[in-house]
């Protein structure tokens, strides 16, 4: 049900766009360049493409109607005098586009006031890939003073010992990376811990 409601936000600027558009040449030319958004929004919320899906609708939804604006500027170079269906069938596309564009900046800020809050942890993509040989026994989450964390447990397969497994998956250091573009401010950092049993990996936010 997410998945379709996704592919609908995503493909709605593009559907719209057919409904106002009246010349070939620059219809065709607005109308893959939407289709191409959608296609890589859709991508993002699939996660083939590694990018923050808040970000990335946020983003959508301020260029899709600036496209648009762009495309009906320039085919009213050729035709000053649209007809009257054309006027309502574009004055209803305004009113949808902004609401989209609403909708998403008030989902948007729902979400930055909630990750402020550091009740979520961040998802296992920001836990390293393991190289071949090593295992993932056991994964969870916790929360503290300082915030919610993932971390989990892993093993060699051929015997190295602990700290041959911190230096292979390059843990050595922690390592930190931003998170977001603009709603996530944080920062996901990334670590291995040696607790003379067991190396830990870990994923957690910096605020």
């Amino acid at each position: 049900m997410l998945t379709m409601l996704g592919i609908l936000f995503a493909v709605a600027p593009a559907v719209i766009w057919v409904t106002i558009a009246r010349t070939r040449p620059v219809g065709f030319a607005i109308g893959g360049a939407l289709l191409a958004g959608a296609s890589l929004l859709v991508c993002v919320q699939q996660g083939w493409i590694d990018a923050p899906r808040p970000d990335a609708h946020l983003v959508f939804t301020a260029l899709a109607p600036l496209l648009i604006a762009c495309g009906a500027g320039l085919e009213g170079r050729h035709d000053n005098s649209p007809p009257p269906k054309w006027l309502s069938r574009r004055n209803g596309a305004i009113g949808f586009l902004g609401m989209q564009f609403a909708l998403t900046l008030v989902a948007g800020l729902l979400y930055a006031l909630m990750i402020s809050e550091g009740s979520d942890a961040p998802s296992s993509k920001a836990l390293p890939a393991l190289p071949p040989g090593i295992t993932m026994v056991e994964e969870g989450t916790s929360c503290g003073s300082g915030g919610c964390w993932r971390a989990a447990t892993v093993i060699s397969e051929d015997g190295r010992s602990r700290p041959e497994i911190i230096r292979e998956l390059g843990l050595q250091q922690e390592d930190c990376r931003a998170s977001g573009w603009l709603l996530d401010w944080r920062d996901v950092c990334v670590g291995a811990r040696d607790n003379a049993e067991k190396v830990i990996i870990y994923a957690r936010w910096d605020y």
